[in-house]
């Protein structure tokens, strides 16, 4: 029976991989993309997800399929936001409606998924880079892994991402090299948030030249059907009209690549001739200049401000979104809210984001104090030397970024912020298990490369209300630098007193008194671990619960005076091996607290990439929920106790 809600696509219903577009006409081309992206548009409204920059390339995507002959030809997507259009075309549209969610597809591209998705990605700006590999190792006869062959290599990146650093070091590369292959810079002048730089105005003015390029390419089409001896005469005329139209040539003409554009990104015409061209004539690396708009297509998507970047299920006809119940403020939200207050009261105080103004609440901060935010763009490293400067220079700079994305500045935060001891304030985002986003945007490893620098304070909020204390406590802090975590999602429901103090540096706080066992936890599994202890109540084991709430330093009475208090001692914390119970474990021992009898055991997240499901499932797998507490106290306890009171 079929779906009424289902869009009617006949042409799609024959695509089961890119081999069937190669049987349809241009027109039927044509009409494959509004299936596709109607397609598109009802497989997001079902899951939720990236949907708008999807919509920006789904003539892109059918052009690029229908030209290039991937797998061979590896068709690398910067990012994976906009890669829905491509798993449908690519043998996996009896899975779309399971994207993001449990055992489903990935919400971005990923190697043990497709062999048409040659790499994995959720990290901007590393296509180019890939790409690049994959044509070296083409031109060195490589023989791949999956047995496809090397072909063309094609990166497609957007206007954001090439903003990064890392986009610049391959294109200078490329460029150097000579390498044949393609980037498809598409520019929809709109990443997460809309881009600013310096790259973002000069795309704008190519955007702004489109009726030279339009001569341009005029000129090469004819200088093609002269004699042999007169064509070098007619690119020498071509070039001077390069340069008299652009200065000395586009940026990327001096990198090294051809350059190609801008090309009206929605006409399928246009991006067929261009990359059936291109294809067959290149001899060197090429960059093609695509216009497109994020949300092309439906409606509701291209109002939006992010014009529909992430999205919650929602109803096809109106673009209503439906609404995620909760008694409790969103932890960036918390954030944002504390810092304006803290930055009402001080004007030292200034906030920079990399591209996340939205994710990482500094909008709302940015509405208030616009001459105090800085936004730089795709660029975490600058944004932790940017703060790192700023510090210097007597500010008291707050740098948001999420965990994940912290990653990419690692280099800067040991070599510019902790040897300088420079009191920049991380405001640490996405700390835990993320849930639909998976392995690539999971908080996991922070506490473990943050903690094991000198000098540096690591806090972890284990509520909304913990967190705005730490807010104040960060503003507070001058003597080097210091860091606090806080997970995606809302709070747990408690009253928030915006004017408590800052916290003491290392000291943590007992929030339930009993004996026997003491459940040390660090960060939000604050609540499971209370949890546990009700149900071990039950079983007559009324364990000790402490909130760490510092990781460095550690709040060494406390964690000795339980150590002598308990026989067994747990801690728990939303972080990789190497973190929190690491720290804690090497007091204990430095201490020589094991050789009088302690059990110590500590839980962290397994020593795997946790693939995306809801938050509830990703730590169920991780074994860090109330019942995995539990069972592991008894597992400690033993067999007799198990025999005993279960």
């Amino acid at each position: 029976m079929t779906d009424p809600h289902r869009p009617r696509t006949p042409l799609l219903d024959r695509v089961r991989d890119p081999r069937d577009l190669k049987r349809l006409t241009d027109a039927q081309l044509r009409q494959l993309a509004d299936e596709l992206r109607a397609e598109t548009i009802s497989a997001v409204s079902v899951t939720g997800g990236h949907l708008g920059a999807g919509l920006g390339v789904v003539e892109l995507t059918v052009a690029l399929h229908a030209v290039f002959d991937a797998p061979r030809d590896r068709i690398v997507w910067d990012v994976g936001h906009q890669a829905y259009p491509h798993k449908i075309l690519t043998g996996r549209r009896d899975r779309i409606r399971t994207l993001r969610q449990k055992d489903g597809l990935s919400g971005f591209t990923k190697r043990s998924e497709s062999v048409f998705d040659p790499f994995g990605a959720a990290h901007s700006s590393t296509s180019i880079s890939a790409a690049l590999g994959f044509a070296v190792a083409r031109d060195l006869g490589a023989e791949p892994p999956d047995h496809a062959g090397l072909g063309d290599c094609v990166a497609v990146i957007g206007d954001g991402s090439i903003s990064a650093g890392q986009a610049y070091e391959a294109l200078n590369n490329a460029g150097h090299l000579g390498t044949r292959m393609f980037v498809i810079l598409n520019d929809n002048e709109m990443s997460i948030a809309p881009p600013v730089g310096a790259m973002s105005a000069y795309l704008m003015r190519l955007y702004a030249g489109a009726p030279f390029q339009d001569l341009r390419a005029a000129a090469k089409a004819a200088a093609d059907f002269l004699p042999e001896p007169l064509r070098e005469g007619a690119k020498r005329a071509k070039d001077a009209l390069k340069h008299l139209a652009v200065g000395h040539g586009t940026l990327f003409d001096e990198l090294g690549f051809s350059y190609v554009g801008p090309v009206d990104g929605h006409d399928m015409e246009s991006l067929l001739g261009v990359l059936r061209t291109v294809k067959a004539r290149a001899t060197g690396p090429v960059l093609i200049h695509a216009i497109t708009k994020k949300g092309k297509g439906y409606a509701p998507a291209e109002a939006a401000r992010d014009r529909g970047h992430g999205v919650n299920k929602f109803d096809v006809v109106t673009g209503a979104q439906a609404k995620v119940p909760s008694n409790a403020p969103a932890y960036t939200s918390v954030f944002a809210d504390a810092l304006i207050r803290s930055a009402a009261k001080d004007r030292s105080i200034v906030a920079v984001t990399a591209a996340m103004p939205d994710g990482t609440g500094l909008s709302k901060f940015m509405d208030r104090f616009a001459d105090r935010c800085f936004d730089v763009g795709i660029a975490e490293q600058h944004a932790v030397t940017f703060a790192a400067g700023m510090a210097a220079g007597g500010l008291r700079p707050f740098c948001a970024i999420y965990s994940t994305f912290l990653q990419r500045g690692y280099d800067q935060v040991v070599h510019d912020v902790a040897i300088q001891r420079l009191p920049v304030r991380f405001a640490i985002d996405r700390a835990g298990l993320v849930g639909a986003d998976g392995a690539t945007h999971a908080g996991a490893f922070d506490v473990a490369f943050l903690a094991n620098l000198p000098g540096f304070v690591v806090m972890a909020a284990a509520d909304e209300a913990e967190l705005a204390r730490m807010v104040v406590t960060a503003a507070a802090h001058d003597d080097g630098p210091i860091a606090f975590r806080f997970p995606r999602g809302e709070g747990v429901g408690v009253e928030i007193n915006w004017e408590a103090p800052p916290l003491e540096i290392g000291r943590g706080r007992v929030v339930r008194t009993g004996s026997g066992v003491a459940l040390l936890s660090f960060g939000t599994r604050l609540q499971e671990a209370l949890k546990a202890a009700e149900a071990l109540e039950a079983r007559g084991i009324g364990p000790t619960v402490a909130d760490a709430r510092f990781a460095k330093p550690l709040d060494r009475d406390l964690i000795l005076d339980l150590a002598q208090r308990h026989e067994v001692l747990i801690t728990i914390e939303e972080g990789a091996v190497g973190g929190f119970g690491s720290q804690v474990a090497q007091l204990l021992a430095e201490e020589g607290v094991f050789d009088r009898g302690l059990r110590f055991r500590s839980m962290t997240l397994p020593d795997t990439f946790i693939d995306h499901a809801s938050p509830r499932d990703m730590y169920a797998a991780a074994g860090l929920n109330s019942e995995d507490i539990e069972r592991k106290v008894l597992e400690v306890l033993g067999a007799q106790v198990l025999g005993k009171r279960a």
